[in-house]
């Protein structure tokens, strides 16, 4: 771990993380509550947070709304990680609300179905439904339907990029950024980052293989671009994205050949690589410089993104 960032392995040798290859689904989401409990740190206020329930058929979605202020904002649906497996409102709480302040927006945290219980494409499909009720009910929720992101961090990232080729797919809605954090984005384990991270920080080439088993049906999902969106023919007509990667994490380079091809369909494109930083590092902002510069830079980025005119139609 010589040439991880010093606070980052500082960090990563406090609070190791127990690696949940193999555990029964709710050992799992047990352990992670544990972890966040042991690591919890002191969050920001928001002007105002808020809990809906959105009808889908998948079910009834909760969903929770940080607003940084009360007028009209710009808005971004944020899908947590956990592998498709763990994960509640709960856990990117802080997150969110740094977010909601950094970027002056009003985000959408959405509880979505987890796997095994629900498998692909559940989690997938009612989170798009959620993504067309803030759109269409957003003058309830305090959001400008014209200024629309979606955002999510590693198994929520996958599921924030396939969105975006939903929305294109079905005609709406637009959608002017799409915020890839560290994002899952093919059902394949033989990158170059994969075999240099296998093991040693944090998440692990194991991890990733049970997390996909546990969301997909049989491998033959893993092909379909709703469920690697890397592996779509056609990129052209998405929104615009926000990649972030970080060096040591094994999910590095499919981010990275994700933010390549995207730029060559005409897409535009903000990738931003961490040296020195491993997967989740963005958890760590209270106490790792790099962490804050890089939550710091996604909140300006946001911000940017959604703070111009309103988002237009997506090019065919």
């Amino acid at each position: 771990m010589a040439d991880l960032d010093p606070q980052v392995a500082r960090e990563l040798e406090r609070y190791p993380v127990v690696s949940r290859a193999g555990m029964d689904p709710t050992h799992a989401r047990r352990l992670s509550r544990e972890r966040a409990q042991l690591v919890r740190r002191e969050v920001e206020p928001v002007a105002r947070i808020s809990g809906r329930t959105v009808q889908t058929t998948r079910g009834d979605i909760r969903v929770r709304v940080y607003s940084s202020a009360d007028s009209p904002l710009p808005g971004l649906i944020y899908l947590h990680g956990g592998g498709w497996v763990v994960g509640d409102l709960d856990g990117p709480d802080a997150f969110c609300r740094v977010l909601a302040n950094r970027a002056m927006c009003a985000v959408v945290s959405v509880d979505y179905p987890l796997a095994p219980e629900q498998k692909f494409p559940a989690a997938l499909e009612a989170s798009y439904e959620v993504t067309r009720w803030v759109h269409e009910h957003a003058a309830e929720i305090g959001v400008d339907p014209d200024r629309i992101a979606v955002g999510g961090e590693s198994a929520g990232g996958n599921i924030a990029a396939a969105i975006a080729h939903v929305a294109r797919d079905r005609g709406g809605p637009v959608l002017g950024l799409q915020l890839l954090l560290m994002p899952v984005l093919d059902h394949a384990f033989d990158t170059m980052s994969y075999l240099e991270n296998a093991n040693g920080y944090g998440l692990t080439r194991a991890e990733m293989m049970w997390w996909w088993r546990q969301y997909l049906e049989g491998d033959a999902d893993g092909a379909r671009p709703y469920a690697s969106p890397l592996r779509a023919t056609d990129l052209r007509g998405l929104p615009p994205a926000l990649i972030v990667t970080a060096e040591f994490d094994p999910l590095r380079d499919e981010g990275a050949a994700y933010a390549t091809r995207l730029a060559a369909a005409g897409v535009p494109v903000d990738h931003r690589d961490y040296r020195g930083a491993i997967h989740g590092f963005l958890s760590m902002a209270s106490e790792v410089e790099i962490a804050r510069q890089a939550v710091d830079d996604i909140g300006r980025a946001l911000k940017a993104a959604l703070a111009g005119s309103p988002a237009r139609a997506n090019p065919g």
